[in-house]
């Protein structure tokens, strides 16, 4: 395996898609975003935020509770803030994320057209009453409809239509708001890019009507990411650009298990290019390889490795000797293998979300966005290097 590649390879490989796929970037309407956990404010004040160099901002997350709308007690200081802050920065717009990983509550709020109506009016009453102001749009994460999702939250066959009609509720309700105030509120939604959830092997299609809810969107949050995650036998790439051959996962699964198979399968599945943002992740991911073949790469694992995010790995192992640094020329991507400990880390830094950025400007697709702002370093490599192929 190669531990480096030239500047020239580099290059070469980076550029190497089919013409047919190239298309010119959409320099006016592209979206440079990122997920912003509320959470995290005390470490990284509203404030703090680089509105200037970003078009949209999530904020993450509010919930489901008894089929409506609901956010944490300490949310309101955030919202005035998230106001003050585009009041600062009029370009920048703001979007609340609905949802996340281990949030419930979906099925139920999407199974009829009177919990529907409730769930949707609850979060207008919300976000664009109570916090007028502070938000430009919804978005939608919820993860996943029919199957995927955390094994423990409620799922059932209709999910998969009852999403596509509560996104219409959604943007019934937040037309008739722009009509009446004068602005077009963005509805968006995060959808998957991995092959591997909570049950095994996963397609998206099955969650969701994509060529459908791709016309009710303004644009889809394309989660390529997560591709190599406790749900995978081995240890393997976050989020690899391309396919990789030696790549043990069943052909018919790895075909799509990366960002440019992830684009691919929604353009098969009737998305337009110009309404996918790419995703890119700030953070690592860790195992205990019990096989320190091709340093820890593809090798069977006994547990997780908590790498933590960019400003973690930039800061610690990266300064660490005996962390030895490899770079993947298909994957595109850049890995970490502790022989001492048998750990092995993927993540991603500047060169290699830059090449990712560059992928989503080439194909046209609509720009690229982040989970989450919070784990960049503080010079804010990771976010210059998203924006750079747009300026």
């Amino acid at each position: 395996m190669l531990r480096r590649l030239s500047i020239l390879a580099a290059l070469l490989i980076g550029t190497t898609l089919p013409m047919a796929q190239v298309a010119a970037a959409p320099h006016g309407d592209a979206v440079i975003a990122a997920y912003y956990p509320g959470g995290s404010a005390s470490r990284y004040p509203v404030e703090k935020i680089p509105a200037g160099t970003l078009t949209h901002l999530f904020y993450a997350f509010a919930v489901i509770r008894d089929g409506q709308c609901s956010v944490a007690p300490d949310s309101d200081a955030h919202f005035t803030s998230l106001a003050r802050l585009k009041q600062a920065h009029p370009k920048l717009r703001t979007i609340i994320s609905i949802g996340g990983w281990s949030a419930g509550g979906f099925s139920d709020a999407a199974l009829t057209d009177a919990s529907r109506k409730r769930f949707v009016s609850s979060c207008m009453a919300l976000f664009f009453d109570r916090h007028r102001g502070s938000f430009d749009g919804v978005d939608l994460d919820w993860e996943f409809p029919v199957s995927g999702g955390p094994k423990e939250i409620a799922a059932r066959p209709a999910d998969r239509h009852n999403m596509t009609l509560l996104m219409r509720e959604f943007r019934r309700h937040l037309d008739a708001l722009g009509k009446q105030r004068g602005q077009h509120f963005l509805l968006t939604a995060a959808l998957p890019g991995g092959r591997m959830e909570s049950a095994g092997p996963y397609d998206p299609a099955q969650s969701y009507e994509l060529a459908v809810v791709a016309k009710i969107l303004d644009f889809i949050n394309l989660m390529s990411y997560d591709m190599g995650t406790t749900f995978s036998p081995v240890a393997s790439f976050n989020a690899p650009l391309r396919e990789v051959p030696a790549d043990p996962m069943a052909p018919e699964l790895r075909r799509w298990n990366s960002v440019e198979g992830a684009v691919d399968y929604y353009r098969a599945h009737g998305v337009p290019a110009d309404k996918i943002v790419v995703g890119v992740p700030f953070y690592g991911r860790g195992y205990r390889v019990t096989s320190d073949a091709n340093d820890g790469l593809y090798q069977p694992y006994s547990g997780t490795w908590p790498a933590g995010d960019w400003r973690i790995i930039q800061a610690k192992l990266l300064r660490d000797p005996q962390w030895q640094q490899h770079w993947h020329p298909v994957a595109q991507s850049p890995w970490l293998f502790n022989a001492k400990e048998h750990v092995f880390v993927s993540y991603e830094d500047p060169r290699s979300i830059g090449i990712r950025a560059k992928f989503a400007h080439d194909r046209g697709l609509r720009g690229i966005f982040t989970w989450e702002l919070t784990g960049d370093d503080d010079g804010q490599g990771l976010l210059k290097a998203m924006a750079r192929p747009f300026e």
